[in-house]
């Protein structure tokens, strides 16, 4: 048993002792601060525990707090998954939505966003450490295509705004601006 265990038997026993020390059980209630139904069930669980001590291995275990469900739950990530997911964070400092998408692109392993945050909060890698600087991404590059109609809709746009801006829009403009793109051509 770890020390939290300790610690809930050694008070669990304490308010029983003290309840049956004053016979009053309202009094032992309001001195430890528990309301009478928590005391009922651990004074329950405490004299199943004692009738049937030469048959129960159990002993004194059956007052720790339990969980109400299990630890390892079969909807939970495999433990290899959740190794690299705390790789990927140690040495890249990857975040959530970038582990989801390296698992699934370089390890063809589908892991949701949360999935992954839930993995990082449970092995305490949800925050990075303060010394570590944000990680530079490259700025996304722009390319032009030489396509006639492309370039049409983007001066035709700057003619349209600049034309806008000034007043009204000219359908005289627009013709020059074809014309003068069919003599590029």
């Amino acid at each position: 048993m770890n020390r939290k265990a300790h610690q809930d038997i050694s008070r669990k026993l304490k308010v029983l002792n003290y309840a049956e020390e004053t016979g009053n059980i309202s009094k032992t209630c309001r001195h430890f601060g528990i309301c009478r139904e928590t005391f009922y069930t651990w004074r329950r669980a405490y004299v199943a525990y004692v009738a049937y001590v030469a048959y129960v291995a159990y002993g004194e275990d059956t007052l720790i707090n339990n969980k109400p469900c299990p630890e390892n739950h079969k909807l939970r990530i495999p433990k290899e998954i959740e190794e690299k997911i705390v790789y990927l964070r140690q040495h890249y400092h990857f975040g959530p939505d970038m582990i989801a998408w390296h698992l699934e692109r370089y390890h063809q392993i589908k892991v949701s966003r949360n999935g992954c945050y839930n993995v990082l909060v449970r092995n305490k890698l949800n925050r990075l450490p303060e010394n570590i600087k944000l990680r530079s991404r490259n700025q996304f590059k722009h390319y032009e295509k030489k396509c006639l109609s492309i370039t049409f809709r983007l001066m035709l746009s700057f003619c349209f705004s600049r034309t806008k801006m000034a007043g009204e829009l000219n359908v005289f403009n627009i013709l020059q601006l074809m014309t003068a793109l069919e003599l590029e051509r």
